[in-house]
């Protein structure tokens, strides 16, 4: 029989545990199909073809998911935050069975877009929901459970990739989201309860969504493919920088006279949520850097196979959830900035370890490094999200919540073109071991130059005492249910916003 503590409290046993199943499992879509495709792009190419477009399997997903996040923010604000996250899995659903039927490589590209499309409501939603039913106590330990979906998703994924290309078929790598959007959307339907908006109908800002849209789409195709598709220097290239740019100028202006604008642009005089983001750009960065090329390393330099490369990366998503779920001790007593300079600084001393790698390392010193880093990760990208979600009220949590998502999607892409160019530069066909060490050696000091500037972005946290800083008696409902604005202005549970 559970007791009181249990039900009032986090975890599977409480009231609110179903709902958080519910989460993790909206969670692991978009995990797992992030780690379990890769090991199946070889069968796939032997079976559709089109070697040349397979990047394109992972860009075009990775574009349709970052453009549409601010969109569906600001949506989950006019409308709640249950039927964004059903459409998001409706969407990630009918493309999952889109890309297990496809034809060819256009078409599984195609199919991938909208896989992206709802991948980028499922994963800010699950965060977002979980800021909503839990108090600013509960939800590092709520983050915690989040984050070790993508711990678990690093390790099966790779694993069932292999499993279901050597011995059923790659279309499964897609057919077995089927059963987890059906359980985790009707998790959601049965025991996610939260108040319908009310009140005059919104005006959606499209012209601004459509900006946006093209804006975000050129700039971060001219990083993913920069350098690789076409020279940074080409016609192509200053093309659609300028066309993202002429867009994204448009789409600020344009927000200026929406009445309802699709990232509001009050979320850049506020500090928190602009340091937050910041962080989370940089945060990006640093995870991808490390994700693509430590198992390139572990394999090309130091000889191992795939999957001790990968088991080796994978002490990166173990440490996070470990940190993430303690952080909340450290931050209710100590502050925000106090918790995310820890963990800056746990990060720099990570990073500044992987500098030291070489060609003469062993595989459990890279593994030591990526699990330093993922504690130091832990303890500074869940507590700024949770300042920036405890800083705004019920109506504005999904934009502030989207914007950090997004803000990580540009520290990705960056990261790719810049660690991409990097090694480029000094990789040319089939390099020796030493020329890639040399290479990847580079990378881990722009990782490690990333963990300083984000150790110094910390340091502009609010102080405690200041603003979401000084964490108070929060309360939530305790049931799974979020309580929604009735007349515009929210009503969410106090929480320490500022």
């Amino acid at each position: 029989m559970a007791t009181k503590q249990e039900v009032a409290g986090v975890g599977f046993r409480s009231e609110r545990g179903p709902v958080l199943i519910a989460l993790m499992l909206s969670t692991s879509l978009v995990a797992l199909d992030s780690t379990i495709i890769a090991t199946a792009v070889l069968t796939i190419v032997g079976d559709l073809g089109g070697f040349s477009q397979f990047p394109w399997l992972f860009s075009i997903y990775l574009l349709a998911q970052a453009v549409s996040v601010p969109l569906y923010g600001k949506l989950a604000d006019l409308f709640g935050r249950k039927k964004i996250m059903l459409w998001g899995i409706g969407v990630f659903l009918l493309g999952s069975i889109l890309c297990g039927l496809a034809w060819s490589m256009p078409a599984l590209i195609v199919f991938r877009a909208i896989q992206g499309l709802g991948a980028g409501a499922v994963q800010p939603m699950a965060i977002t929901i979980a800021g909503d039913i839990y108090t600013l106590q509960e939800r590092a330990k709520a983050q915690g459970y989040l984050a070790s979906v993508w711990a678990m998703s690093s390790v099966l994924g790779p694993a069932l990739g292999g499993f279901f290309s050597e011995f059923l078929s790659w279309r499964w790598i897609f057919f077995v989201n089927i059963p987890l959007c059906a359980l985790a959307a009707w998790m959601l339907i049965r025991r996610f309860h939260e108040e319908p908006v009310s009140g005059p109908r919104p005006k959606i800002d499209y012209l601004g969504a459509g900006l946006l849209t093209v804006g975000a789409t050129a700039v971060l195709l001219g990083l993913l493919e920069g350098g690789q598709s076409w020279a940074w220097g080409s016609g192509i290239s200053v093309g659609i920088f300028a066309a993202g740019i002429v867009s994204l100028a448009l789409f600020t202006w344009q927000q200026t006279r929406a009445e309802e604008p699709i990232l509001p642009l009050w979320v850049f005089t506020r500090r928190v949520l602009v340091v937050s983001s910041l962080i989370s750009l940089l945060v990006g960065a640093i995870v991808l850097g490390l994700t693509s090329y430590v198992p390139t390393f572990v394999q090309g330099v130091l000889g191992t196979g795939a999957i001790v490369a990968g088991f080796a990366l994978a002490t990166l998503t173990l440490g996070w959830p470990i940190a993430a779920s303690l952080s909340g001790k450290f931050y209710l007593r100590f502050g925000f900035r106090a918790t995310a300079l820890t963990g800056g600084s746990i990060a720099v001393f990570g990073t500044g370890l992987g500098v030291l790698i070489g060609a003469g390392s062993q595989i459990w010193m890279v593994a030591a490094v990526c699990f330093v880093v993922g504690l130091g990760m832990g303890l500074i990208a869940s507590p700024t999200l949770i300042a920036a979600q405890s800083s705004v009220e019920w109506d504005e949590r999904g934009v502030a919540t989207s914007t950090n998502m997004f803000a990580r999607s540009i520290g990705s892409a960056v990261g790719v073109a810049i660690f991409g160019a990097i090694v480029n530069s000094r990789v040319s066909g089939d390099p020796e071991p030493e020329q890639l060490s040399d290479a990847i050696h580079l990378v881990f000091i722009g990782v490690a130059a990333a963990a300083v500037l984000m150790l110094l972005a910390a340091m502009l946290m609010p102080g405690r005492g200041s603003g979401p800083s000084s964490p108070d008696s929060a309360s939530a409902p305790s049931n799974g249910s979020a309580t929604a604005p009735s007349n515009g202005s929210a009503t969410a549970p106090s929480d320490g916003s500022a």
